[in-house]
């Protein structure tokens, strides 16, 4: 927890992490509002897919230009520019009068997602490096704490606004207000300048390391962000629940997740990375079992032991990232938060479209599945890599 005091202390460290709470906020928003965007446009499970799907490819379009950006304009100044628009642009899918406009509308979303997400995840490190003190986990248990926020304290709220699209401009501008204060905190913060001759040099060994890596934290995030879209109708469809109840799994999810990466920075100085990585993946396998029950208590009791498993495994996969031989901290973090984000956009769509070919249950049981593969690689490659 000293961590989490070291944020609450000091403006310089809670500013960053509010960005990672602010960027959930308005996710945990718009989740509330999945299902009345289905009866709206009268959509299935996989047009709610094609329609997050257009959120990952706004991701990858925005990619390849945001070392660019950080490098001219700083991560400081490309954090708050990001946090800003991404939160403006959040207002358009509950205004938009079409299917169509709504893909477009989560494409422009999804590339400042991107950007913002990598921007953050590139401060802290450039903070952490700089100051010597860790804050990753804490600042990643901020992103949990904002989706609690939002789609917790928004399930409350959400009575008294009349019209959707009301509730989310109002949470929208108290991001904007809240982010542009506190952004004189980090907005003048730059990545160091590694002369040439002191750059590390790329092997393939190197880049190898650096793509296992990545694959865990792409599984791991995939997982998250379907379960971010998706344990609202799982409940409401699968364990029939009324839509009040709905966000009852979510918002288990996220206060465990909350809780776990609050303590994860003490729990990686005890435990190891590699084996907090392992057990949190396997704490993770075995709440797909409690949540496929389909019993009201037991799958928001699963969804909450998912978050606690899962809550540890990405900040230890940045952390990772940034020790990884021959690679500059800041492209390995680059690198790999940028394809876990993927994962983290592309984990509803696929989803969906897994749903709508099979069933919500199948699609659940291909999560737990794919957390074995993570253990997989985490227990085998990165072991051997990142200890041996």
């Amino acid at each position: 927890m000293n961590s989490l005091k070291l944020i609450l202390s000091n403006w310089n460290y809670f500013a960053p992490s509010w960005v990672f709470a602010s960027l959930n906020i308005m996710t945990g928003t718009w989740v509330l509002y999945l299902p009345h965007i289905k009866s709206k446009f009268g959509l299935n499970d996989a047009e709610i897919g094609l329609a997050l799907f257009c959120l990952a490819v706004g991701l990858l379009i925005s990619i390849p230009f945001i070392p660019y950006m950080n490098k001219k304009y700083g991560v400081g100044q490309s954090t708050k520019a990001g946090i800003l628009i991404y939160a403006l642009l959040f207002n358009l899918p509950l205004a938009v009068p079409s299917y169509v406009a709504l893909c477009g509308s989560l494409l422009v979303i999804g590339i400042f997602s991107g950007f913002t997400d990598i921007s953050m995840n590139a401060l802290v490190s450039t903070i952490e490096t700089k100051e010597k003190k860790p804050f990753m986990a804490a600042a990643h248990g901020f992103f949990s704490l904002g989706g609690f926020i939002g789609a917790g304290i928004g399930s409350v709220f959400i009575v008294l606004f009349d019209h959707p699209i009301w509730h989310m401009f109002s949470v929208s501008m108290f991001i904007i207000l809240s982010n542009f204060f506190l952004a004189k905190y980090y907005s003048p913060i730059k990545e160091k300048v590694i002369a040439e001759e002191h750059k590390p040099k790329h092997t393939f060994k190197n880049i190898q390391t650096l793509f296992g890596l990545a694959m865990v934290g792409f599984i791991i995030m995939f997982n998250e962000g379907a379960v971010e879209h998706w344990s609202n109708l799982f409940l409401f469809d699968i364990v029939k629940v009324t839509e009040s109840q709905a966000g009852l799994g979510f918002i288990a999810f996220s206060l465990c997740m909350t809780l776990g990466r609050f303590l994860g920075d003490n729990l990686s100085q005890k435990y190891g990375t590699i084996n907090i990585i392992c057990y949190g993946s396997l704490t993770a396998f075995v709440a797909y079992f409690s949540i496929l029950t389909a019993n009201l208590i037991f799958t928001v009791a699963g969804f909450g032991l998912l978050g606690l498993g899962l809550s540890v495994i990405i900040p230890e996969v940045f952390r990772l990232a940034g020790q990884t031989k021959g690679i500059p901290a800041s492209t390995g973090i680059s690198i790999v938060s940028g394809i876990g984000f993927v994962g983290f956009m592309i984990g509803p769509v696929l989803l969906g479209f897994i749903s709508n070919w099979t069933s919500l249950t199948s699609s659940f049981h291909f999560l737990s599945l794919s957390i074995i593969i993570a253990l997989g690689l985490a227990f085998f490659n990165l072991k051997i890599t990142y200890i041996e």
